[in-house]
């Protein structure tokens, strides 16, 4: 099988560009990629560039300036959208931090969030409820997975007071790929006088689909480069629609997101992403990230790394499914790298350490008591044979 081959570097050799993936058969991407070497390369030339530079100085402040906007640039023109959308933060987390406590919440302002989301996002979505007494309601899109129409089901959860939609572009849990820019324009269309704005986790979306922000309309989306991306741990972004910008307010807040008088005395925000920044970074990273977005399109291009993660996807599912005592959430071929299982009667655990011990990593998923592997677009065949062989021979 060689589904999706747009290059002529053979994969064996184009994955030597990942030097964690020699000893090991990976399945969690959507936890974190391996740092391709030019990545670990770049970082460790930034650290030594600041040392001969500064540390601090004029030259490595210009320095500094230059490397946060080629990455924001870099990060733009991926996910096609101005750089002047673009907040770099450390994570997702941070990123739905900045939309969830930007908002100007009200007593009885309803938050709707979907069942099938990450818990630092429902652990956020909690206290924003403690403190400013707003109702918060579930949307249950996990029963949509295999079934249901997650666009109408969604509308039918829509009030007249709601503020914000909180959902995620892949769900984390199941895999499956929501109609985002349906649900979007459902959303927005809702009521005339005010659009009901609609935050994104895109931890599992970033680096697996073909992105276009300014169509998709979604009012904040937040990713994180350490996953699909392989780049370094510590850094991601948040992309903010401009007509829902304006109504977003920094929380926290330092010297890169205001503007200054001629004393250097805050006197506004400002008007771009930057907004949202607070102060220093660990702005090696930067170079590392931009590393790694720029080696995937020397494989192929968006679509056709999408299309070939797919294939992959699709061959896991059906060998999982031939295996007596597995059960795969989705009833059909998943729709991105996520593919989620249980096994029975067997702990989940269990199994998550007996394939350790054969260098083959999956994830356990607790709230939906299952467990996760994940393909890229560069995962061999034969590693996907050698984690159905080793599930196997644990459920036997």
């Amino acid at each position: 099988m060689n589904p999706i081959s747009p290059t002529s570097i053979p994969l064996e050799r184009y994955r030597e560009n990942f030097f964690g993936l020699g000893n090991k058969f990976y399945f969690n991407y959507g936890g974190q990629g391996p740092l391709p070497r030019s990545a670990l390369l770049a970082i460790q030339q930034s650290y030594e560039q600041i040392q001969q530079l500064g540390p601090f100085s004029g030259k490595v402040n210009t320095w500094i300036v230059e490397e946060t906007e080629r990455t924001r640039r870099a990060i733009a023109t991926e996910l096609k959208t101005p750089p002047e959308t673009i907040t770099l933060t450390e994570n997702v987390s941070v990123g739905c931090n900045i939309a969830l406590w930007g908002m100007d919440w009200q007593a009885g302002d309803h938050l709707l969030i979907s069942d099938c989301e990450h818990h630092s996002v429902i652990a956020a979505v909690k206290e924003i409820q403690r403190r400013f007494q707003i109702e918060v309601s579930l949307c249950p899109l996990r029963s949509t997975l295999n079934a249901g129409d997650p666009i109408a089901t969604l509308a039918s959860y829509l009030r007249p007071h709601t503020r914000l939609v909180a959902l995620s572009h892949i769900l984390w849990n199941t895999g499956q790929l929501l109609p985002l820019e349906e649900m979007v324009q459902v959303c927005h269309d809702y009521a005339s006088d005010r659009p009901i704005r609609v935050l994104v986790d895109a931890a599992q979306s970033v680096g697996v689909l073909p992105l276009n922000l300014t169509e998709l309309q979604a009012d904040f989306y937040a990713f994180t480069g350490h996953k699909w991306w392989c780049g370094p741990e510590g850094l991601g972004g948040l992309y903010v629609r401009p007509e829902a910008g304006a109504e977003l307010h920094p929380t926290f807040i330092g010297w890169r997101s205001t503007v200054t008088d001629s004393a250097g005395y805050p006197t506004g925000w400002k008007s771009d992403g930057r907004r949202y920044e607070v102060a220093t970074s660990a702005y090696p990273l930067y170079a590392g990230l931009r590393e790694a977005i720029a080696l995937h399109p020397q494989w192929g291009n968006p679509m056709e790394r999408y299309q070939r993660i797919l294939a992959l996807s699709r061959l896991l599912w059906q060998k999982l499914v031939a295996v007596p005592g597995v059960t795969c959430l989705r009833t059909q071929p998943p729709e991105a790298g996520l593919v989620s299982f249980q096994i029975s009667p067997q702990s989940h655990q269990q199994m998550v350490q007996f394939l350790e011990t054969r260098d083959i990593l999956i994830r356990i998923i607790l709230d939906l008591n299952c467990v996760r592997a994940c393909v890229h677009y560069f995962t061999l065949e034969s590693e996907i044979d050698q984690l159905v062989a080793a599930v196997q021979e644990f459920t036997n």
